[in-house]
């Protein structure tokens, strides 16, 4: 195997977010459902003889040392590989949105180098170097929608029914670290359980960091006015500057101003590489 072409890494939306206390050590207890869909990043691997490691922008520029190159060099360092590969990366999740997209192309290339380099790490493995470079990395290796909780290291698998929503990014971003930090952040949401989600599911609970994210960033109040016109029940995802809406009628259209994206996405039943994470090829 010397190449893999047109491998996805898909984005991921909380269905809510509730921030249920803060520990000693200053991370925050969350509680949230990720959810996959089919807005994807696209990445190419090709195999060089070597050990370099370089990457490619196909789209947007991407900095130097991203999650990309640093998961490449993370797995080298651990297995020691003496294979080099060169990435090419069409990058189409947009940056500081909440979807989870530098997560999910570092867990992508963690799975193609698996494979590409004939590696055999099983998953348990994998997710322990994913975590190194980001606590959302975990839940794409995985591969399943899930309830998430803890700092995000707690990841129980769930079903969820078929799915249409619109996805709306200002172009601003936010900076996650300013949203924890601030003194108006809600950090005592009574914790939910599972069952409680399941009565309501795509109706169920809040995001928590939503109104510090609109005083910080007049986009995302813009994003939510663009769904509720749209006849939507709207709400942020993450912790980054994009809103969704789940969306029952995929005619509805919704306008939005200059330099906002706008895209109709459907829910994933499962990561598209998730038998790759089991693989010994």
């Amino acid at each position: 195997m010397k190449s893999l072409h047109d491998v996805p890494a898909p984005a991921k939306l909380n269905l809510f977010l509730h921030v249920t206390g803060r520990r000693p050590d200053g991370y925050h207890e969350l509680q949230s459902v990720f959810m996959l869909i089919d807005w994807c990043d696209t990445l190419h691997f090709e195999k060089r003889p070597g050990g370099a490691i370089s990457r490619e922008d196909l789209t947007l520029a991407l900095p130097a040392q991203d999650l990309i190159t640093r998961a490449a060099q993370l797995l080298q360092n651990h297995t020691g590989c003496t294979d080099g590969v060169h990435i090419a990366v069409e990058k189409q999740i947009p940056a500081q949105a909440g979807m989870g997209g530098g997560s999910s192309d570092a867990a992508t290339c963690l799975l193609a180098l698996n494979r590409l380099w004939g590696l055999k790490i099983k998953l348990p493995t994998l997710e322990k170097l994913g975590l190194q470079l980001g606590a959302d990395v975990p839940f794409f290796l995985r591969g399943h929608n899930a309830w998430v909780e803890g700092v995000g290291e707690k990841i129980t698998p769930i079903e969820l029914p078929a799915a249409q929503f619109w996805v709306v990014k200002p172009p601003q971003g936010i900076d996650t670290s300013q949203i924890f930090a601030h003194p108006d952040l809600k950090r005592d949401t009574n914790a939910a359980t599972m069952s409680n989600f399941a009565a309501e599911t795509y109706d169920f609970g809040q995001n928590d960091l939503q109104s510090v994210a609109q005083a910080l960033c007049p986009g995302v109040e813009q994003a939510l006015q663009a769904l509720n016109q749209a006849g939507l029940k709207s709400r942020m995802t993450g912790s980054g500057s994009a809103v969704f809406a789940h969306c029952m009628d995929s005619t509805t259209k919704v306008t939005v101003p200059d330099l906002f994206l706008a895209r109709l996405c459907s829910n994933l039943e499962a990561h598209p590489l998730q038998a790759w994470a089991s693989s010994d090829s």
